[in-house]
């Protein structure tokens, strides 16, 4: 292999890595901004006045919970092709949120 070839591919090898990177970051962003928004709709669940206004809010918050829930396996998915295979880290971090009923 020329140094020339040798150069371009270490550019093409940093280039991926960054891009890995970058594609991990923006998933932690995601699950960050579902969990949130997950926060936010249990709070309105728990501030219901009245039955109706509980179901709605409940099925909101189950519609946040599902979404915190896909945003979590992105996350583990990029970690995944990464090389990271141990994700406690990921269920420190990010708890799921609870079940309400």
């Amino acid at each position: 292999m020329t140094s020339r070839t040798g150069e371009s591919l270490r550019r093409t090898e940093a280039e991926i890595a960054a891009e890995k990177a970058a594609t991990l970051g923006r998933a932690g962003e995601h699950l960050e901004e579902a969990l949130r928004l997950a926060r936010v709709a249990l709070a309105r669940l728990d501030a219901a006045d009245g039955a109706d206004e509980r179901r709605q809010r409940l099925a909101d918050y189950e519609r946040a919970r599902a979404r915190a829930a896909q945003e979590r396996l992105v996350l583990i998915i990029q970690r995944e092709a990464v090389g990271l295979r141990q994700h406690r880290v990921v269920d420190l971090q990010f708890p799921e949120p609870p079940r309400r009923a």
